[in-house]
């Protein structure tokens, strides 16, 4: 049943982080089946077009999302010089950890399930925290996605599902070696003719599709 989106509630949040405070986008549908928090990769904000989208087809199967930044506003300056931080998936993962404990701790989100959606380097920060928080994270989502910078991929617990283009060749590989690492249930699905952004024709709202089965299966 899909979720009219004028029942949607929207808030802006502010999240301590280790030393930082971040700045994201939380959603509420007015009947939640579970959350899912979105974990930027490299090069991208909590105001990506894409990872909106997918937010939305989210919030219409009744999933609430938070969708954050995982550096600063000062910090993404100096990354768009030297791409140091967007590669430094310790610093990610230590901050997606500490986001994911407190959206597990509001009073609204508490009895219900989390799950990650992580794109790029983000993905690595996803399965990272997915390994350390295996009580918290029931699910993991991968849209063009970096595994095989998940040293921990192997303890990951949380059914795991890996989207990439048919197009992008390098990361489909990363991703099935990341897949021999791992002992999840894990899922590969390719789109096919997309390349590693999902800017073709109906390639996004294939990425959105699955996302959103996949967490209204192990979510709910």
């Amino acid at each position: 049943m899909r979720t009219d989106p004028t029942l949607v509630e929207h808030t802006s949040v502010s999240i301590p982080a280790a030393e930082v405070v971040l700045q994201g986008d939380l959603t509420f549908p007015s009947k939640p089946r579970g959350f899912v928090l979105f974990a930027h990769g490299s090069g991208s904000s909590r105001h990506s077009p894409r990872n909106r989208y997918v937010a939305e087809v989210l919030n219409e199967h009744s999933l609430g999302t938070l969708l954050v930044y995982l550096l600063t506003a000062e910090e993404e300056r100096d990354d768009e010089i030297d791409a140091h931080l967007r590669f430094n998936i310790d610093l990610l993962t230590e901050r997606l950890v500490a986001i994911t404990d407190w959206l597990a701790s509001q009073p609204r989100v508490r009895s219900h399930e989390i799950g990650l959606f992580g794109a790029s380097t983000g993905a690595a920060a996803a399965l990272m925290t997915a390994a350390e928080r295996p009580d918290v994270v029931k699910a993991v989502v991968s849209r063009g996605g970096r595994p095989d910078l998940a040293g921990s991929a192997s303890l990951v617990r949380a059914p795991t599902l890996l989207i990439v283009g048919g197009k992008d060749m390098a990361v489909i590989q990363m991703n099935r070696d990341a897949m021999a690492r791992m002992t999840c249930k894990t899922e590969l699905k390719i789109v096919p003719g997309a390349t590693h952004l999902f800017e073709e024709r109906g390639a996004l709202a294939q990425v959105a599709s699955l996302a959103a089965d996949w967490f209204t299966t192990h979510l709910v």
